[in-house]
């Protein structure tokens, strides 16, 4: 039997193994840096049909309907005036059994984890070298060594495993942008309301069944080096709060006072698409490639590249990489082409892509190609 070692217990990491638990031909360990994971975490996700299908094939269904919230549209609004730009209806690219959904981020990991051996994952495992012979030797920070067959590396956008493969190279980039997540109770729209304006957007939808409402906001922010690597300035409470007055400032909505327990993020990407020489090591999720996060398809490219990716093992095939930069391309330049949309300074420019969004909102072709092509896997 072939060992397999999972580098991080995120949402790929955990998707993979659950395939795994339901295969049993490969045995699998996790290994994870932190000593526990966290679930209070209250923040949403998005998650369109592409991967709720994949879920589904995995108990997704017996999860509590009360946790999952499916909106159908998505509602384009001025953030200054509140005046809706238009509507994109996500419920077409559902079918019978999958629908586009949203939820806490803690209750997908929290499902995950119900089907994994407590005893698989492996806390406090800082991965330090790899060593490669007939199999792979790998080194931990408190010592521990093992050797597997092949390397499932799922540990994020800060990969260490990437870093120890590609050195510097492999270190993501500072996307000139901070995000701002947080939570809102009893909003007044039951979709999701995307708010566009100069050199920000933000985002607010449903999680659950209970009225409780996930914000999350992206704004253009130049940092110095310095500032990049403080992170202790993104845990300060003055500087997150004057990122929120700003936009509140330019928003009709009195975020301030709505939006609680606000954190801040600095937003890191990929540089550029990196496979490893090695054939028996595997990046997947943000660790292959970390996107903008202007098309909400972080989560569900983590769980369909990890499908991918034990599909390729189990078939013995070698079509992983091959089938995953192409699919990389396509969100990529997704998530660019909506960072820049989104964020439009020039009122003229405005104008013009606010009559585009109204034209391109109601164009099947169009849609069908931008977001059914991805949707629908």
């Amino acid at each position: 039997m072939k060992k397999i070692a999972i580098i991080g217990a995120g949402i790929s990491g955990l998707f993979f193994a659950n395939l795994l638990e339901n295969n049993r031909s490969l045995s699998y360990k996790i290994f994870e840096k932190k000593n526990s994971i966290d679930l209070s975490d209250g923040y949403g996700i998005q998650l369109s049909v592409n991967s709720i299908n994949l879920l589904n094939k995995i108990g997704f269904k017996k999860i509590n309907a009360t946790d999952l919230y499916f909106p159908k549209k998505v509602n384009f609004f001025d953030a200054k005036s509140s005046k809706k730009i238009c509507e994109i209806d996500l419920s077409k690219f559902n079918d019978e059994d999958n629908r586009y959904t949203t939820l806490k981020r803690s209750k997908l990991i929290e499902f995950l984890l119900s089907n994994i051996p407590k005893e698989k994952i492996i806390f406090n495992s800082d991965l330090i070298n790899i060593e490669y012979h007939e199999k792979l030797k790998l080194s931990f920070r408190d010592n521990n060594k093992e050797e597997f067959d092949y390397l499932v590396a799922a540990d994020g956008v800060y990969s260490r495993t990437k870093e120890i493969l590609f050195k510097k190279e492999g270190l993501p980039i500072y996307f000139n942008s901070i995000a701002l997540r947080g939570n809102i109770q009893n909003f007044e729209n039951k979709d999701i309301s995307l708010y566009l304006g100069p050199n920000f957007h933000f985002v607010i939808y449903p999680v659950n069944q209970n009225n409780e409402f996930n914000f999350i906001s992206i704004i253009r922010k130049e940092l110095i080096e310095v500032e990049i690597s403080n992170r202790n300035l993104f845990n300060d409470k003055t500087f997150t709060n004057n990122l929120l007055n700003k936009i509140s400032s330019k928003s009709n909505l009195n975020l301030t006072e709505i939006v609680k327990e606000v954190k801040c993020f600095p937003i890191f990407v990929s540089k550029k698409i990196q496979i490893p020489k090695y054939k028996n090591i595997f990046l997947t999720g943000d660790a292959f490639f970390s996107f903008p996060p202007s098309f909400a398809q972080g989560a569900s490219q983590s769980i369909e590249g990890a499908n991918e990716l034990f599909n390729d093992l189990k078939e013995n095939s070698s079509n992983y990489y091959k089938n995953r930069v192409l699919k990389t391309k396509q969100i990529n330049s997704r998530s660019l082409i909506n960072h820049f949309a989104f964020h439009l300074v020039n009122p003229v420019n405005t104008f013009f892509r606010n009559i585009f969004l109204k034209y391109l909102s109601k164009n099947k072709n169009f849609l069908e190609r931008y977001l059914g092509k991805i949707y629908k896997n």
